[in-house]
């Protein structure tokens, strides 16, 4: 990757949800994690797996749905968030 090269990691449907009253459903999550995408974003971070079965339920939705962005779910360095990071992703 060149020096020039521009990577966006977008974090509105796991760390925007922290702001007061901006909680989402899944299906508000769909829709924003499919605009994100048609603006080209490189990665959505879509939640973390861990913490809720409905941030499992959307991030396992949303890898589902995009195709053209990476998606991902936060996890922190414990083994549970790993396998479920990657279990909402597979």
């Amino acid at each position: 990757m060149s020096k020039e090269t521009i990577i966006i990691f977008d974090t509105t449907l796991r760390d925007g949800e922290q702001s007061p009253g901006a909680s989402m459903n899944t299906e508000e999550k769909i829709q924003i994690a499919a605009q994100l995408e048609r603006l080209g974003v490189d990665i959505i971070e879509a939640g973390f797996a861990a913490a809720s079965p409905g941030d499992f339920d959307a991030i396992d939705k949303i890898s589902q749905r995009v195709r053209n962005s990476t998606v991902c779910s936060l996890a922190r360095a414990i083994d549970a968030d790993v396998k479920a990071a990657g279990e909402a992703i597979a």
